[in-house]
């Protein structure tokens, strides 16, 4: 991978992580029109594109950090100050009630299980050339679109942060398990999710990027081991560079998103996904791209 692969790699997951579009039919466009480790039989070649785009994503893990850092501070403080409480027996006056920081802190915990177990049990499929198929991308992409404008016809929006149940976490938590299917987008399945549980626009985003932290730390962590085995050992610098920038844009796409949805509704994402993903079909259908890498 060059220094140049690497800056594209990472402008395309800054951009597209946060925002409802998908980031790894993105990614896979991009990882082909720079042919990324071209020359590799496909199996290796397909592994190797996984492995880089799990460590880009640490990027954006710490664009979530540093513009949530807060929000996180004020969790973790709380979570461990209330539970300490209830183990001790000073809470038990109060009626043994966590904060609202600290119940969010187990909302976080509880959306984020159903991804965990799911994407632990199909390691092997997710790193595969399955999950590189154009027609399963852009198919979700559609899918995903259409789900995402029923949630805005039919979502109450009229629940905030503080109105967050175990329903929410459930429901938000389950939807995430859409983002192991390629061209579905963590953020649209999630944000989608929590229209239909009548969440506002900025909550249900704002949600969904808190419970993408474990998702994406768990993910690029995991892979952070088989970037280490399968990559050529001159990809590590240019690795770097593409985590840094992804980074660097993927702050600059939450602070947009949670921005332009107090005011404006997805459907500007979702005629994207269904133009782009109409597009993929009817170019594949043609025979002018080949479905896998």
């Amino acid at each position: 991978m060059t220094i140049l692969q690497a800056i594209i790699l990472g402008l395309v997951q800054g951009l597209t992580e946060f925002i409802p579009v998908s980031s790894t039919a993105h990614l896979v466009f991009a990882a082909r029109a720079v042919n990324l480790y071209g020359g590799m039989n496909k199996t290796l070649q397909a592994q190797q594109t996984t492995a880089t785009i799990a460590v880009v994503q640490l990027g954006t893990l710490l664009a979530v950090l540093i513009y949530f850092a807060r929000d996180i501070i004020n969790i973790l403080r709380a979570f461990i100050a209330d539970h300490l409480a209830l183990l001790s027996g000073s809470k038990k006056s109060a009626g043994s009630k966590l904060s609202k920081d600290a119940w969010l802190g187990w909302l976080v915990i509880i959306g984020s299980l159903p991804v965990g177990i799911l994407g632990l049990l199909l390691k092997k499929v997710i790193e595969g050339t399955f999950t590189k198929n154009l027609w399963v991308i852009a198919t979700m992409m559609i899918v995903v679109a259409i789900l995402l404008a029923i949630a805005e016809l039919v979502g109450k929006r009229n629940r905030g942060m503080d109105q967050l149940g175990v329903g929410d976490a459930l429901a938000v938590g389950s939807a995430q398990v859409l983002a192991l299917i390629p061209g579905s987008s963590r953020s649209g399945s999630t944000i989608m999710a929590g229209l239909f549980a009548g969440e506002t626009r900025e909550t249900a985003a704002r949600f969904s990027f808190l419970l993408s932290i474990p998702a994406i730390a768990a993910s690029g962590l995991l892979e952070l081991k088989e970037a280490a085995s399968k990559l050529p050992h001159d990809s590590y610098a240019p690795l770097l560079v593409a985590t840094i920038v992804s980074g660097i844009v993927g702050y600059a796409s939450i602070w947009f998103l949670l921005r332009f949805l107090r005011t404006h509704s997805t459907g500007v994402f979702i005629a994207y996904r269904v133009i782009v993903g109409g597009l993929i079909l009817a170019a594949l259908s043609a025979g002018y791209i080949s479905a896998n890498i």
